[in-house]
């Protein structure tokens, strides 16, 4: 038997992201809010299986929250063994029950290995929550995971209170980048077509748990 290989190749390190996904039945009305943000989510995907990251590895989950319960509507998994099913909105605004499972897929090594790069979430929302919501952010907050994780929050529409606003703010990890409003759908696509090409270059980056920041004018790059 010949002697092992005295080098080899470095597996790549897994540089999760995580979509929490409003699907609450406003986001159906109009329908384009829903229609795009499947969209943008499936395009996401196509973008990070095709992308060349060299020395990371872009897994991604889609956690789908809608009337009284979260589901893992993707599981978390390399983005090119992803198979992505659109989702369909109704009901009401369960942010607790999603902030809760983000923090159970991020403590799962089996979802996310314990040597996977700092993971990125994205909240992606268009009104108040409709359940108890503060302690399981808090949770979520000071897990190892989660205090690390680049946090990103997007308010979609133009009727989001301000309190509802407040609620994406306590979830964002970086006051730079602050909570984006979407009030067209344009602006959804502009800004996950940002999250996409921004993660693929983290993933590139000799650095990839330095979190992206995203500045007004960065959108403009990327059509309407």
């Amino acid at each position: 038997m010949g002697a092992a290989p005295r080098f080899m190749a470095a597996k790549a390190r897994p540089l999760p992201v995580l979509v929490l996904a409003d699907v609450s039945g406003s986001m159906g009305e109009p329908r384009e809010k829903i229609d795009v943000l499947n969209e943008c989510i499936r395009h996401m995907l196509d973008d990070f299986a095709t992308a060349d990251v060299g020395r990371g590895a872009i897994h991604v989950g889609v956690i789908a929250f809608s009337q009284n319960r979260a589901e893992l509507h993707q599981d978390m998994v390399p983005a090119a063994e992803a198979s992505w099913t659109d989702m369909e909105a109704r009901g009401g605004t369960p942010l607790g029950a999603a902030l809760e499972l983000a923090d159970e897929v991020l403590r799962d090594e089996s979802a996310v290995p314990a040597r996977s790069f700092s993971p990125t979430l994205v909240l992606v929302s268009d009104g108040l929550p409709t359940d108890e919501w503060e302690e399981a952010l808090d949770r979520l907050l000071d897990s190892p995971r989660g205090s690390r994780a680049n946090r990103l929050a997007v308010a979609i529409g133009p009727d989001m209170t301000e309190q509802a606003k407040a609620v994406l703010r306590r979830f964002v990890s970086d006051e730079a980048n602050g909570v984006f409003e979407a009030h067209d759908v344009g602006r959804i696509q502009q800004y996950f077509r940002w999250v996409t090409v921004t993660v693929t270059q983290q993933a590139r980056s000799t650095r990839p748990d330095r979190a992206p920041v995203l500045r007004p004018d960065d959108l403009s790059d990327f059509g309407a």
